[in-house]
Order: structure tokens, then sequence, then C-alpha cells
């Protein structure tokens, strides 16, 4: 590896480093060469810092020793290193004032696409949330065969992120909360495979060995939300992860988006709650979303179509939609032709009809809930 990123790595060992400090070395005019080579009285005066433990000389060489053990590790399972102080550190994550030292990153993705965008939400997502997502994803690689989809590599709508992308096509970037020597959750070891095979890539900014503990995960989360050009947040309760991320999105001007959902539904509590408050825009369909990000299409494949939210239904589909979006429950096929009126011949036909344009989804006792509206 080379010497430079070693140094830049080396930086992200030293208890009490970070982005604020590498940047003060970089506007005094002091090289990471200069600062593991210099002594204490020389950097302290170079840098207008009291001697403290972080020039110290053998806590310098300490870190400088874990990074080359690092650097053995990384040789060894091809993956690369990207600190504050190398030319391609991403440049949308370098100007935030927590901005980890140091990236590790297992894959050959772009980390500076033209267009990025990250897509977070539950763990516990909905055949609604699901569907959203793929069905998006298809639609934005319609616009834009290029561009990235970041996500957190967790259950659920991270993962459906992930798959969707893979799926239609587009690099996917996953950044985890642990060490490279393995991959969390375990049921995501082969989605993780996939994802390098097709061109995307694996982040995180510890080295290996360290484990994924949960203040970890919130951690991980700043990366997400700011290393974009927006936060798509595709259900969430009204605390978690994914409201984590959105609030740091929002902090430091990513546009952020969400998914409405049905009053009452948890899993759509923090969607409704960013937008009703203002913090976040309502996410229709792609179209929409471009038009939010400013975005202009490259492409657009033939068979592509705009998936509306929000359909416009006629004669009695329209009854049963109404009479289904009175209440976040899902309701019994009989009192839903109590409520319309509609001869059970013909609600049944129509129910199973708009089940197959994914508008209703039929639960066991035979009850009917919107999925879209």
């Amino acid at each position: 590896m080379d010497q430079h990123r070693i140094l830049g790595m080396a930086l992200s060992f030293m208890p009490g480093m970070n982005a604020s400090f590498v940047r003060h070395m970089q506007e005094a005019g002091v090289s990471v060469e200069e600062f593991f080579s210099s002594g204490q009285q020389e950097l302290s005066a170079r840098l207008d810092v009291r001697i403290t433990p972080i020039l110290d000389r053998m806590t310098r060489d300490e870190a400088l020793f874990k990074a080359r053990n690092e650097a053995g590790f990384m040789e060894r399972h091809g993956i690369v290193s990207r600190s504050l102080t190398d030319e391609d550190y991403p440049a949308r994550l370098s100007d935030i004032d927590r901005a980890p030292v140091t990236l590790y990153c297992l894959g050959s993705a772009d980390l500076d696409p033209d267009r990025i965008m990250s897509i977070v939400g539950t763990r516990h997502a909905t055949a609604y949330g699901m569907r959203y997502v793929a069905g998006l994803v298809e639609d934005m690689a319609s616009y834009f065969p290029g561009m990235t989809i970041v996500s957190g590599l967790a259950l659920g709508i991270d993962s459906a992120a992930h798959e969707a992308a893979l799926k239609f096509g587009l690099p996917t970037v996953a950044v985890v909360a642990h060490g490279l020597n393995t991959i969390y959750p375990a049921q995501n070891r082969d989605l993780a495979r996939r994802i390098i095979a097709a061109g995307g890539a694996i982040v995180s900014e510890y080295p290996s060995g360290v484990p994924p503990y949960r203040s970890r995960f919130l951690e991980r989360n700043r990366i997400v939300a700011t290393m974009t050009d927006a936060v798509l947040v595709v259900e969430s309760a009204e605390k978690g992860g994914a409201m984590s991320t959105a609030a740091v999105a929002s902090s430091y001007g990513r546009e952020l988006i969400a998914l409405p959902g049905r009053i009452g539904d948890e899993m759509s509590a923090g969607c409704n709650r960013l937008i009703r408050s203002q913090k976040a825009l309502m996410a229709g369909g792609a179209a929409d979303i471009m038009a939010m990000l400013g975005w202009q299409p490259e492409a657009v494949a033939v068979a592509s179509r705009q998936r509306d939210l929000f359909p416009e239904l006629i004669g009695r589909q329209k009854l049963i939609y109404d009479a289904l979006r009175q209440t976040p429950e899902p309701m019994p096929v009989d009192a839903v032709r109590e409520r319309t009126g509609i001869p059970i011949r013909d609600l049944i036909a129509d129910l199973g009809e708009m089940e197959f344009d994914g508008i209703v989804e039929r639960l066991p006792g035979n009850r009917f809930v919107l999925i879209a509206y």
C-alpha cells in the first residue's frame, strides 16, 4: 500500500483524532508525513496548539504500527482506504464536521457519482414499503442508468433498496457499522457478495476486528445521511435508526423525502411526522423525486412507467378504495360490502383486480388493506 495512505489511515488510530484536527493540520500546512516525522515541539509550534497526548511520539508510533498491520489485512482482502488526506475521499462527505478520518472500502463503486441517493427505513417493512422501493428504483434506473443507491445493509427496507439496485443494474453502496472482516447481519452475507460482484461497495469507518455495537449503528447513520444528495425514508416508527439518519441529513442540508403511510400504522408514524412537521418532502413517484432534486433525466426506457401512489379509480373500485381508506385496520370483505353496497360477486372480482394492481393486500381471514393510497 502507498505510504501516504498508510499515514493517512494511521491518523484514525490516534485517540482523540477527528476531522477538525485533520483540517487544522491542512490549513497549517502540516502534511501527514510531517505529522508523523516531526518532534513534539515543532508540531506544537506549527499547529499552534499545546503539547497534548495527540502529539506524543509514542502515541503516533503506536498508531502507525496499527495502520501498517491493518494495511497487511487490507491487501490480503482487496480493501482500500480513503482518508481525509487523500484526494479520492468522497467529496460530499468531506465537508461535514464529523466526517470519518478514514473510510475502508471493499468493492469498486464510485463514491463520487453525479447522482447518489440514500434509501433507509424500518427492518419491519410491510408489503407497501417493499413494493414502493422496488418500483421507485426501477423507474429511477430508467431515468438515470448510472445513479448510485446507498443504504445500510440491514434487513427490511435497506435490503430491499440494495436488492432493487442490483435487479435494475444500478451500483449500490452498503455502509456498515463494523470492520470489514465480517458482515452483519449474517443473513445478508450473500447480498454483500453480490453487491461487490456487481460493481458496488461495502464501506465502513471501522478497521478489521471492530464488532457491530449498537452505538456504532448510530455513528454509521451519519455516513449514510451525508455521502448522498438526498435521503428517502421509506417506513419508520417514531423512533429508530431511519429517523436518526433523517435528523442528520436535515442538519447537514441534504434533501429529505419521506413516504407517507396510513394514519395509525406504526411503521409509517415516523414518516408521517417528518412530513407533517415539514422536515421532509412527501415522496411520490420517480418524476416527483426528480423534480424535488432538480435532476434532469439522462434517458427514459420505453417500458418505464410512472407509478402513482394516489390511483385515480372510478366506479366500484373507487367506492372500495374510499371504504378501505377510512380505517387503518384490515377490513373483512363483509364489512366492505356493507359500506359500499356492492354485490358480493362483483366485490370479490374488483378486490381481486385491485390486489393484482398492487392497490390492496389480501390478509388471512379474507380481510383487505390498502397498499398504496
